[in-house]
């Protein structure tokens, strides 16, 4: 039955994926007055559709994309000389069909994010300050540059007074590369370098350093330790051990230390700080993991509040603006092989987090599509033959050639793209079935 229900919610993401994506291409072919073929969801034998005017609305058999089939679309095949087929089109307006798909895309994630923040947007408690540094783990990158607990990021990577989830996406997409940064510690201004490591379970970059933030309790395990100490969901956690609690690893890292031992935890309810003894409990996250835990659901404390419709759609832009750079980072990263292509989730990664975001709730499903579809956007605009940024590339060198390029290299460009198409498929395939096999 789960795996019944992770097809399920992949159809329905990619689904909506596939359909604003062939949308985009089929609108911008009809202004252009392009003859439509077929309009299709799914590649493969027709299963179902209905015709409408000269265009064939089909299902396929095979779900994983779809295609918008129009006249004379490549060189040598039949309705090449149609003055409305594709080729017999100037090339301005065969590029604006082909960046429609991905523009589509674009719109969506923005579309779908701006409206998800007019209604529910996460603030982090405190989020509007510098970001602060809460926790360091031993021996990592951030612990070995000198970094502490407290310091406040200046700069990184030549971004002046970033956010907390800039300096983030920074981090993620530069391992093995050295960047420079400013702290500010005590009244002065430490300048030094950081140099991020791959994370071995993510394949992205990681320093080891955590913000500082109020570590919140969500929804408590029935029997375990927290529940059995009276600890309820809204309490504040302040400190472990007479330890201060400045983020949530700092918390996992002190019962990792503690090995078991019971510990004495410190909540605030209704501004009344409260300690009790809690005992933590081994437990099997899944097969490769094992953590000590208290029973609790811990979040960094946020409150949810409504923007208006410019702000949202000012922080969508700006949010989608970021992810794109990320992805952009994360495949240079795998080209300059300085990143490890583990972070890639094909089919399998794709059904596993449509589900879980489902059961997440509305929300976290809807921002889940806006990724996905920025992912598909830029993926696809990637100058490579048989995708739609390999189209755009080579109208551009026709457009600056004033010249066609000939049919032969053509053809010899889209095998091409198609075998390095099919690779990477079957990487993300293997990459997907080997996250879920046993270390």
């Amino acid at each position: 039955m789960g795996v019944i229900n992770n097809i399920w919610w992949m159809l329905v993401l990619i689904g909506v994926m596939i359909l604003i994506h062939e949308l985009g291409h089929y609108w911008a072919a009809r202004w252009f007055d392009v003859h439509v073929e077929a309009f299709s969801f799914g590649f493969g034998p027709r299963l179902f559709g209905f015709r409408r005017g000269e265009t064939d609305f089909r299902v396929s058999l095979i779900p994983f994309g779809g295609y918008v089939k129009m006249t004379g679309e490549q060189p040598g095949e039949d309705g090449g000389e149609d003055p409305r087929g594709f080729l017999a089109k100037p090339r301005w307006q065969r590029m604006i069909i082909a960046f429609a798909g991905p523009a589509m895309n674009i719109i969506l994630a923005v579309g779908l994010l701006a409206g998800l923040y007019m209604n529910r947007y996460p603030k982090v408690v405190g989020s509007d300050g510098a970001p602060t540094i809460g926790f360091i783990e031993k021996n990592s990158p951030a612990a070995k540059a000198g970094v502490q607990e407290l310091d406040t990021i200046v700069a990184i990577d030549g971004k002046q007074n970033p956010s907390w989830e800039e300096v983030t996406l920074t981090v993620v997409g530069a391992a093995n590369r050295e960047m420079p940064m400013v702290l500010h510690r005590n009244g002065q201004q430490i300048v030094g370098t950081i140099t991020p490591e791959i994370d071995e379970l993510t394949g992205v970059g990681n320093v080891g350093w955590f913000d500082r933030h109020e570590i919140q309790v969500g929804a408590l395990s029935a029997g375990m330790g927290a529940e059995k100490a009276g600890v309820k969901s809204g309490d504040v956690l302040v400190a472990l051990d007479g330890v201060a609690l400045r983020s949530t690893a700092k918390l996992h890292s002190l019962l990792k230390e503690g090995a078991g031992k019971p510990v004495q935890l410190t909540y605030l309810r209704d501004n009344k700080e409260t300690t009790v003894t809690v005992e933590p409990k081994l437990t099997e996250l899944d097969a490769k993991t094992k953590r000590y835990l208290l029973g609790v659901q811990l979040t960094p404390r946020i409150t949810f509040v409504s923007l208006p419709f410019g702000e949202a759609l000012q922080e969508s832009v700006r949010q989608n603006k970021r992810s794109a750079g990320v992805i952009l980072q994360l495949l240079r990263g795998m080209v300059e092989r300085r990143m490890s292509p583990k972070s890639l989730e094909g089919p399998i990664g794709i059904a596993r987090l449509s589900s879980e975001a489902a059961r997440e709730g509305f929300a976290t499903f809807i921002g889940l599509m806006a990724a996905v579809s920025l992912n598909l956007a830029v993926f696809n605009l990637l100058p490579i033959p048989i995708l739609d940024g390999g189209t755009i590339l080579m109208l551009a060198i026709e457009m600056v050639m004033r010249r066609d390029l000939s049919l032969q290299l053509k053809e010899n460009i889209f095998k091409l793209g198609f075998v390095f198409l099919m690779m990477v498929v079957a990487f993300v395939l293997y990459n997907d079935i080997s996250k879920l096999l046993p270390s």
